[in-house]
């Protein structure tokens, strides 16, 4: 590989990370990201000329073509540009007739820093919590994208009570229960059927203690609508917010809903609303369609995803979740459509 092309590739990643909320600015790089991503990925590129799309007349996000999720089941989906060796390669959980998604990512440290730096804008320095993971379903299966992010954020964390916890639960209330006492500020990261199961012990929690949802019953428990598990979750704790994350495999940047459900990506993430009719139209703002994610921190793989989510964006930066297609896969993010 070229000298200039890991120069090429450093550069943009510097600019991906300092954007700013900038929708003109983010716009410029992502066309710039996409024309690169077209010369290089030879999946995303044979996707983009059966479309009949001409890179160097595409001059909005709108007029980029978003690879439908269902590409990483069946292909390397890979823009090795600036690096050929593969760090990891991350899986989806996937079900037993549809297959999994595998995410082949190139350079590991693009993740760390999207996750650290996305987690820093919205929660504020990592070193302030104790993290705790109750994620058994992604920790027995292996391969996951949040399992390595939640390990990272527990060991960045220093705290002496960060760790994970599979179904040990009398361990993890004594655990909160200490935690509580010292005033320690925490995040609880759970899967929703564990944190359900958690619940039932009804633990007061104080404002300064987040319970994190990341959604899916995993077959455990009967499917509830994210607004009816939060209702719940808030009642068993005694608390009056819930916070949610939302990623997958695909994705290298988490979008989080800290209040009344809207989520919101860093500024290096976006998300565009299609038409369920028409994948290449889009909606108005507060219309529900598609979930279009532009990604910039999937540099090495493809930054434009066409999700099988539902949702709605109600401007440039938060959008509500509203459910999923039919027939779609029960991803580790999964959601019920309404």
């Amino acid at each position: 590989m070229k000298k200039n092309n890991f120069n090429i590739y450093d550069n943009l990643t510097a600019r991906i990370f300092s954007l700013s909320d900038s929708q003109q600015e983010f716009e410029a790089l992502a066309i710039e990201v996409f024309r690169i991503q077209y010369q290089y990925n030879e999946v995303y590129q044979r996707f983009v000329d059966a479309l009949g799309v001409v890179p160097k007349k595409v001059c909005s996000l709108q007029e980029i073509p978003f690879l439908p999720i269902e590409f990483f089941k069946t292909q390397k989906v890979v823009t090795p540009f600036a690096k050929n060796k593969v760090d990891f390669v991350f899986t989806s959980s996937g079900t037993t007739h549809t297959g999994t998604s595998s995410h082949h990512v190139l350079d590991i440290a693009l993740y760390e820093k999207s996750f650290f730096q996305g987690f820093t804008h919205f929660f504020g320095a990592l070193s302030q919590y104790c993290i705790l993971a109750l994620l058994p379903s992604y920790i027995e299966r292996g391969g996951s994208s949040l399992v390595y992010m939640a390990d990272k954020l527990i060991a960045s964390s220093r705290h002496p009570s960060s760790r994970f916890y599979l179904h040990n639960y009398e361990e993890l209330v004594e655990t909160i229960k200490q935690l509580i006492a010292q005033k320690q500020p925490t995040i609880l990261l759970g899967v929703s059927y564990a944190l359900l199961d958690l619940a039932e012990i009804s633990i007061p929690l104080p404002p300064f203690f987040k319970v994190m949802e990341t959604g899916g019953m995993k077959g455990k428990r009967p499917e509830m609508l994210k607004e009816e598990l939060h209702q719940v979750l808030k009642e068993k704790f005694e608390t009056t917010e819930m916070v949610s994350e939302y990623g997958m495999t695909e994705l290298l940047s988490q979008a989080y809903s800290l209040k009344e459900g809207l989520f919101r990506f860093p500024h290096w993430a976006r998300v565009l609303v299609r038409d369920t009719t028409d994948s290449l139209s889009y909606v108005p703002y507060k219309k529900t369609g598609g979930i279009n994610v532009v990604d910039l921190a999937n540099l090495n793989s493809c930054s434009f995803i066409a999700t099988q989510d539902l949702g709605k964006a109600h401007n440039p930066a938060f959008f509500e979740l509203a459910g999923r297609f039919d027939n779609s896969d029960i991803r580790g993010c999964n959601l019920l459509v309404q």
